[in-house]
């Protein structure tokens, strides 16, 4: 691998290791996830030519792939706490997370298609995620989108006026979750999972 391409990748199997020690942590009740620098993640760098070979291809994508396998099978709640951007890869791991929180200056964007590539994951989460129509405007333009516009779309929990209150309302979010019996959120999360692949009738009988 290049230095650029070990780097991202050592960067999202530094995360996937955190990930694991989260989930079999009896002690961790909910992950937080948040940026430094008043950014939350821009994903892999996009302005650098990729590396296309086998090996470097194979790589990256496995690793940022077991990412979102983690985070839905964590057992524990997610929140993505994000200021500044989230794009291209920072999008897909904000809507990988189970609540989102933001700022109002909070900007995402499936960055991908402005680099002439597919954003792949992002579309498998988006398209179960919100309007499809919608869901396939942004994926396919690429464009940057408000935070407040993905609040309205039901894809932001909270919104919040700067940092300061984000750090303040994420602890908060978290405190709120971590309140409640661990079963009982760990159940239910994984019911409300299940429940929407399935047709109504069947999640009424595996709601049972």
């Amino acid at each position: 691998l290049r230095p650029e391409d070990a780097a991202a990748l050592a960067e999202i199997s530094g995360l996937g290791a955190a990930l694991r020690r989260a989930a079999d942590d009896a002690g961790v009740r909910c992950v937080l996830l948040c940026g430094e620098g008043g950014n939350f993640c821009a994903g892999r760098e996009l302005g650098t030519p990729l590396d296309t070979t086998l090996p470097s291809v194979l790589a990256y994508d496995e690793a940022y792939a077991g990412i979102f396998s983690l985070l839905q099978g964590l057992g524990k709640p997610s929140v993505a706490a994000v200021d500044g951007y989230a794009v291209a890869g920072g999008f897909t791991l904000a809507m990988g997370c189970d609540f989102v929180l933001a700022t109002e200056s909070a900007r995402f964007g499936a960055m991908e298609l402005k680099n002439g590539f597919p954003a792949a994951m992002n579309t498998a989460l988006l398209a179960h995620l919100g309007p499809p129509r919608l869901m396939l405007e942004w994926l396919l333009t690429g464009d940057l989108i408000p935070a407040t516009r993905l609040y309205e779309a039901g894809l932001i929990n909270r919104l919040v006026s700067d940092g300061a209150e984000l750090d303040a309302v994420g602890r908060e979010f978290c405190a709120r979750l971590i309140d409640i019996d661990k079963d009982a959120v760990r159940l239910g999360r994984e019911a409300f999972k299940q429940a929407r692949e399935m047709p109504l009738d069947a999640a009424l009988v595996y709601g049972k």
